[in-house]
């Protein structure tokens, strides 16, 4: 079954129903040719490992606060700062608080 993605000039709501981070889920919210945008939503302690993607990234808190460690250097990221990275760039995130980030690739074909 395909996952559901937001149609072009369609409304999406960024934070999860109620702003619950405790029972939201990580979403895809839409992906087209060239851009690929989702959210992110980690509890208090809960991490990714370090990854990397070809395209360019950002990464948009929206609630609670995250670190991002990203070339060598950590960045701690709270409700409404943006972060971005360079394609190919190794990073890692932790939640340092329940959060909720909305995270945009620029996908590379």
């Amino acid at each position: 079954m395909a996952i559901p993605h937001a149609l072009p000039g369609q409304v999406v709501d960024v934070l999860p129903p109620g702003a619950n981070l405790c029972d939201a889920k990580t979403v895809a919210l839409f992906k087209s040719q060239d851009l690929e945008v989702m959210r992110l939503v980690l509890q208090a302690g809960k991490s990714l490992p370090p990854h990397k993607v070809p395209g360019e990234i950002t990464i948009h808190c929206v609630a609670g606060a995250m670190s991002v460690t990203a070339e060598g250097a950590e960045h701690i990221l709270r409700s409404g700062q943006l972060l971005y990275l360079r394609g190919s760039a190794l990073h890692d995130v932790k939640a340092l608080e329940d959060m909720c980030a909305i995270v945009t690739v620029a996908l590379v074909t």
